[in-house]
């Protein structure tokens, strides 16, 4: 399944994801699905968004261990379901509202959070999905970057 299919699939999950440990689950499935991309993107991407998907592969990773979320069946985990990318820009953009989304119901938990553990918890997995996010627009900044270039060397 293509990338913006799976992040559509993990944004509407998330969005009806009703109680705490279903939110967790969603959060843990998009950061997964963070970490896939970013991978994805390291190793066949263009060659200027290599270093940037590395940091978005450690960064997702980090989001997903933070968590005490129910673990998610290898079969339930979307982002195992990758298959290509498609567009890259798409896919960043769709990534990074995924992303934002993730940081706004992690921000609900934390408020909610009966206990500190929880909060912490919520806290750090914030930190890791809008680091996430920034390196999804960092990856997009250079891809406007090089889409600008490619008229100057033709023209050249």
């Amino acid at each position: 399944m293509d990338a913006v299919r799976l992040i559509v699939t993990s944004r509407r999950a998330l969005a009806a994801s009703g109680d705490a440990p279903g939110t967790l689950t969603e959060v843990r499935q998009a950061q997964a699905l963070a970490q896939a991309i970013g991978s994805r993107l390291a190793v066949s991407g263009p060659p200027e968004l290599r270093g940037e998907a590395l940091g978005l592969t450690e960064l997702a990773g980090r989001g997903c261990g933070v968590l005490d979320a129910p673990e998610i069946d290898l079969a339930e985990l979307r982002a195992a379901r990758l298959t290509e990318l498609g567009d890259a820009r798409q896919a960043l953009l769709c990534l990074g509202g995924l992303l934002g989304e993730v940081s706004i119901a992690l921000v609900g938990l934390a408020c909610a959070a009966d206990d500190e553990g929880t909060y912490w918890q919520c806290v750090e997995a914030i930190d890791a999905a809008d680091e996430s996010r920034d390196r999804v627009l960092q990856m997009l900044r250079r891809l406007a970057d090089r889409e600008q270039a490619l008229p100057e060397r033709e023209a050249g």
